[in-house]
C-alpha cells in the first residue's frame, strides 16, 4: 500500500523514518511531503494514489478527497478533527484515526506558561528588563488559593486541573462528562455559570462542535470576575473573541491567555485579540513540544498497523 504523510510532522526526517520502519518491514511504500500546502490541486496531486494519507492540521475537505479514489483511511496526527471533512470520509467509507492524547502534557503545561505569563505579567516584565524601564506597577498575582476553573475534562483538562491542585489552587470543573477519577482527586463538579462566577482563572479544554462554538459569549464573560482571566488552548471558535476583546479592553475582567483562533495563524493585525489588553497571545503552539510531535507520529503509524489487521484504535468514524 502506499502512505503519503501529506505534510510535515514537526519532527526530523530521522524520526519520521524510525516512526515509519513498521509500516516499511511489512512492504507498505512511504512518501513524506516535507512543504505544507493549502493549495487544494498540489494536495490532490500529493494523495490521488495513496491508500492511507496522514495529515496533521492541514484543512483537508471534500474538494481534495474526492479525487483520492483510492484512499481507505486517513490517519490524523492531532486530538481535534474538526478540520477534517468527517461527514464526506463517513459517506465514502474512508476510516478515520486521530492521534488521542498525544499532547496532553505539551498542551496542559501551556496552559499554565500561558496563566504564570499573564498573572505576572511576564511579557512586559521582559521589556521594561530590555529597555531599562521602570518595574513601577508591575506587580503581579499568584495562583496559590485561587479557585481555578476548568471547562472540559478530557485528559489535558483533567492533567491541567491535577496540576492546578498541585499549585494549591481550589479547582472547580465543568464538562459533559463527569469523571469518577476527576472527582476522587478532590475536584468538584460545578454548572458552567457557578464555574464562571467563582473562578479566578478559567481554562477551557472541550473540543470545537455545534455544541461548542461561541460557548464563552458576552453573557458568559459577565459572569466572570473582573479580576479573573481566560486561557483558551482548546479551539478559537469555542470563545467569541470579539466578545473578549471588547471585555479586556472595558477592563471587565483582568486577562487572557489565547493559544488558539477561528483561524490558524499567523492571525491578521485587524483581529480584535492583537490590540486587546491585558493578553498573552501564542500562535497555536500549546501541542508542539519535540516530545508530543514524536508521540503523533508513533501514533499515527501505529494507527495504521492496527486498522491493517483488522483491530482499528482512536476511530472517529
Amino acid at each position: 500500500m502506499k502512505i503519503v504523510i501529506i505534510e510535515p510532522l514537526g519532527i526530523t526526517l530521522e524520526k519520521v523514518e524510525e516512526a515509519a520502519k513498521v509500516v516499511k518491514q511489512k512492504g507498505h511504500e512511504v512518501v513524506y511531503y516535507e512543504t505544507r500546502t493549502e493549495n487544494a490541486e498540489e494536495l490532490v496531486e500529493r494523495g490521488k494514489d495513496a491508500d492511507i494519507i496522514i495529515v496533521a492540521n492541514l484543512p483537508f475537505r471534500k474538494n481534495v478527497i474526492e479525487y483520492c479514489q483510492n484512499l481507505k483511511l486517513l490517519s490524523v496526527a492531532f486530538t481535534g478533527v474538526d478540520h477534517i471533512d468527517i461527514d464526506y470520509c463517513k459517506q465514502k467509507g474512508i476510516m478515520v484515526c486521530n492521534a488521542a492524547g498525544y499532547s496532553t502534557n505539551a498542551v496542559a503545561e501551556l496552559a499554565f506558561g500561558l496563566a504564570i505569563s499573564v498573572l505576572r505579567n511576564i511579557p512586559a516584565c521582559d521589556n521594561v528588563t530590555r529597555v531599562e524601564g521602570t518595574k513601577a506597577g508591575l506587580v503581579g498575582t499568584e495562583l496559590y488559593n485561587k479557585t481555578f476553573g476548568v471547562v472540559g475534562t478530557g485528559a489535558i483538562g483533567t492533567k491541567v486541573a491535577l496540576i492546578a491542585k498541585a499549585f494549591g489552587c481550589n479547582v472547580i470543573a465543568y464538562s459533559r462528562t463527569e469523571r469518577e477519577n476527576v472527582k476522587q482527586a478532590g475536584i468538584q463538579y460545578v454548572s458552567l455559570e457557578e464555574l464562571l462566577k467563582q473562578s479566578d482563572i478559567v481554562s477551557l479544554h472541550v473540543p470545537f462542535n455545534n455544541e461548542t462554538k461561541e460557548l464563552i459569549g458576552k453573557e458568559q464573560i459577565s459572569l466572570m470576575k473582573k479580576t479573573a482571566i481566560l486561557l483558551n488552548t482548546a479551539r478559537g471558535g469555542v470563545v467569541d473573541n470579539k466578545a473578549l476583546a471588547d471585555a479586556l479592553n472595558e477592563q471587565k475582567i483582568a486577562g487572557a491567555g489565547i493559544d488558539v483562533f477561528e483561524m490558524e495563524p499567523p492571525i491578521a493585525k485587524t483581529h480584535p485579540l492583537v490590540n486587546a489588553k491585558h493578553t498573552v497571545l501564542t500562535p497555536h503552539v500549546a501541542f508542539a513540544s519535540d516530545e508530543a510531535l514524536y508521540t503523533r507520529a508513533l501514533i499515527v503509524f501505529d494507527n495504521i498497523i492496527n486498522w491493517e489487521a483488522n483491530t482499528p484504535k482512536n476511530v472517529i468514524v
